[in-house]
């Protein structure tokens, strides 16, 4: 039998460390090895226990989260779970954990406490297993990025106003979905994004991307028009699909049932891309765990859309885009640096 994932759980709050750890060690998967009332004392434990995954407090006294990943992931990688709360500010301090390096979040539950805990638990082991897989081998030695440069947009780009862009991401997304998008060209044809995320945290982290990108980028609401220098992203708990109007495409935003196991789910996207947009789409696969969104990409290849999906070696979870690569759906795997290009040289091919 596997030896469990070793666990280190960080958080200022007493009854909060003993509720985490007493929860994951019922996964006979985990063992918590230790306990950390503060990123200082985490930085002692993590060299003396050796844990295969933190779990962090976002809001924490002393020291918040994000300055000690910024911390700890240049000097010593390794997978982090964040536990969030949803006020708006422990909302902010997500995103920007996320982007400092944490592969995963869970929000604290705020109502029917009981009932909230038992799920946030069970989100927690799957997360926790999921982070013990993850890549963050990157993050080595890394230097703070300088804004990157969007790529020159072609005349060719700026008349494919029929074109549409779908891409879907889940663990590992957020920081891959910036590196992509942040290089998109103003011009470039509308962009829809699926990245699984729970409601609240999606308008966060599309504001955050439109203060980055050359594209307008937001939130996507019920019956958005996708046009040319426009980004969508689903919003939280809400499926998205795209849907042909008269000469345009547009979003519909609705429904809760989950389906591939996500909502949003990429699949539901790319299935309405498919039968709409058919081979005036191109396609992307992400990092993220599972296969969600190899079926519906199947179907916008077999309806004339060209797709790519991210190579394992630049992605944090190697689940969605080889589950996409090896049903057929994606063409190739390309290099996250390169998949920005690559997918701009489908749109101009077409």
């Amino acid at each position: 039998m596997a030896r469990p994932i070793r666990v280190l759980v960080v958080d200022d709050s007493a009854l909060v460390r003993n509720i985490l750890s007493q929860g994951l060690n019922l996964d006979l998967g985990i063992e918590v090895v230790g306990t950390a009332s503060d990123p200082y004392q985490a930085r002692d434990k993590i060299v003396q226990l050796r844990p295969d995954v933190l779990t962090l407090d976002v809001e924490m006294p002393r020291m918040d989260g994000v300055a000690f990943l910024r911390k700890l992931m240049p000097q010593h990688p390794m997978p982090v779970v964040m536990v969030s709360s949803l006020t708006q500010r422990g909302k902010q301090i997500t995103i920007d954990a996320l982007e400092a390096g944490a592969v995963d979040f869970v929000a604290k539950p705020t109502s029917n406490v009981a009932t909230g805990l038992n799920a946030m638990i069970g989100e927690l082991q799957v997360k926790v297993k999921i982070a013990s897989t993850a890549n963050v081998s990157h993050w080595k030695g890394k230097r703070v990025e300088t804004r990157p440069q969007a790529l020159a947009g072609s005349k060719a780009l700026a008349e494919s106003t029929d074109k549409v862009i779908a891409i879907g991401a889940s663990t590992g997304g957020t920081e891959a979905i910036r590196k992509v998008i942040t290089l998109f060209p103003a011009t470039t044809p509308g962009v829809v994004i699926v990245q699984h995320m729970p409601g609240g945290f999606t308008k966060m982290f599309s504001d955050r991307l439109n203060t980055l990108c050359a594209m307008e980028v937001k939130e996507a609401q019920d019956g958005d028009r996708i046009r040319n220098g426009l980004i969508l992203i689903a919003p939280g708990g809400m499926q998205m699909k795209v849907i042909r109007s008269g000469g345009f495409y547009q979003v519909k935003c609705g429904g809760s049932d989950k389906v591939s196991g996500h909502c949003p789910s990429v699949d539901v996207m790319m299935h309405s891309v498919a039968e709409h947009v058919g081979s005036n789409a191109v396609g992307g696969m992400l990092t993220g765990m599972g296969g969600d969104g190899s079926n519906g990409m199947l179907e916008m290849k077999n309806a004339g859309a060209h797709c790519i999906a991210q190579d394992e070696a630049s992605s944090v979870v190697f689940g969605m885009p080889k589950v996409a690569y090896e049903k057929g759906g994606a063409e190739r795997l390309v290099p996250l640096d390169k998949i920005a290009q690559t997918l701009l040289n489908l749109l101009a091919e077409k």
